[in-house]
């Protein structure tokens, strides 16, 4: 697919890639955009065979081995290839019953952060479940690679929850800052969200010149068209933002993402990682 236009699915073989397809699909309707699956299988899988093979090299034996080993390498690749098929096969069957003209499926062998930025020029939007395989096992409420994933990329992410629905309502956490500026004007001229409420709700630290930036906020959105009742509520925003998504029956919520750094966000915490476990419905990362 050559687009550079495309909604691009990010899936693992869970049980979260039904939602992120679900997700995908119902954007790519939305947007009228190409839909691609993409499966990245690890180029070095944490696998080991259990068998013991100290003081097993002897004088002529080590070239048997490697090629043993080998042989091994490469009938593991060839079964996760064939797995990888027959689930992107599934999940394409339903993006077409879900209403997606002929959504394309790709595998790629190598490192995810590493193979999005490769595709990013060609997306418009990347969607990819806030849990994956690792979360099944560690039972994380975060997966391993969505900070390292949303830091790597520019383009808008779209992070799903498990038991993904089409939403209803949507709300912007804005801050009047440039990303969230930014995210105002990119929902006033996307078809993504026409024809849904859109909430401004503007939190944190008390600014002298918050109300005229929510003013701004709702004036570009009423001006497209939306319906945009806004607040302006100082005080915790992780808090507030998860206390207002819940009142106002929010389904999902658009918000800047990351913005400091990661040696910060390893001493002090990360406001983003925090609010995504707060709030707890699909969330637009924007960058």
């Amino acid at each position: 697919m050559k687009d550079d236009n495309k909604v691009l699915a990010c899936v693992d073989q869970s049980r979260f890639a039904d939602y992120v397809a679900d997700c995908a699909a119902w954007a790519a309707r939305r947007m009228d955009a190409p839909l691609e699956f993409l499966h990245v299988i690890d180029r070095h899988p944490e696998i080991g065979s259990g068998e013991d093979h100290s003081g097993a090299i002897g004088f002529d034996a080590q070239e048997h081995l490697l090629t043993e080993l080998s042989d091994r390498d490469a009938a593991r690749t060839k079964a996760a290839r064939e797995r990888g098929r027959v689930f992107l096969n599934r999940l394409r069957e339903r993006a077409v019953a879900a209403g997606v003209a002929s959504p394309d499926v790709r595998q790629r062998h190598g490192n995810l952060e590493e193979t999005l930025v490769e595709q990013e020029d060609g997306v418009r939007l990347f969607v990819l479940g806030r849990r994956g395989e690792s979360a099944e096992t560690t039972r994380r409420d975060l997966g391993r690679n969505v900070e390292r994933v949303v830091r790597a990329l520019h383009k808008p992410i779209l992070a799903v929850t498990e038991g993904f629905r089409e939403p209803r309502r949507v709300m912007i956490a804005f801050d009047g800052g440039s990303v969230t500026r930014k995210g105002v004007e990119m929902v006033a001229a996307s078809p993504l969200f026409r024809g849904l409420p859109c909430h401004l709700l503007m939190s944190g630290k008390e600014r002298q010149d918050a109300p005229k930036a929510l003013e701004w906020a709702k004036k570009t959105l009423e001006a497209a068209g939306f319906e945009a009742p806004a607040a302006l509520v100082p005080g915790d925003a992780e808090s507030i933002i998860a206390k207002r998504v819940r009142e106002e029956g929010i389904d999902l919520l658009v918000m800047g993402a990351y913005t400091h750094s990661p040696l910060r966000n390893l001493f002090l915490g990360s406001k983003t990682s925090d609010l995504l476990r707060a709030a707890a419905i699909p969330t637009l990362l924007l960058r």
